[in-house]
């Protein structure tokens, strides 16, 4: 058997602050959408910008870092698996895609003043995270974590 790959890098700005549920099971999860910016020029050299929007879930130990530190505005960098689904309502069918977050690095806020949230690279657990969850405290530097 072959083996398959399902993984996704994202660096973006948080575009809400995160939302915090319990599943029927009781097990919480958090959600939130982040922006991504790409920038070129077309054919006849005027400056084109297209910002795509993800939906993230995070479960496990990262929805209390991500319930105490995260906010609109943030920069983070994740990486995750990528999940489809769908919901039956009055309007139909409605098709979701998701980003499963596993790590997580704070890269830092776009909103002055308060608290300053840890800067440093998380890993997720529980439920949703298929190694079972690692326990491992956070990176001491984020920028270590960065994979480029």
């Amino acid at each position: 058997m072959s083996r398959s790959l399902n993984k996704v890098m994202l660096i973006g700005n948080v575009g809400n602050d995160p939302e915090i549920r319990a599943t029927s099971s009781g097990a919480r999860v958090a959600k939130l959408s982040v922006a991504t910016n790409r920038s070129w020029s077309d054919r006849s050299g005027q400056q084109q910008e297209k910002t795509e929007w993800h939906r993230l879930t995070f479960f496990g130990r990262l929805v209390d870092i991500v319930e105490q530190w995260v906010k609109k505005g943030d920069r983070l960098y994740v990486e995750g698996r990528i999940e489809y689904s769908q919901t039956e309502g009055e309007g139909g069918t409605k098709y979701w895609t998701d980003i499963v977050v596993n790590e997580m690095v704070m890269l830092g806020s776009t909103s002055g003043g308060g608290e300053s949230a840890p800067r440093g690279g998380f890993s997720g657990g529980g439920e949703g995270d298929a190694s079972g969850g690692s326990g491992q405290p956070p990176a001491t530097e984020a920028d270590d974590d960065l994979p480029f």
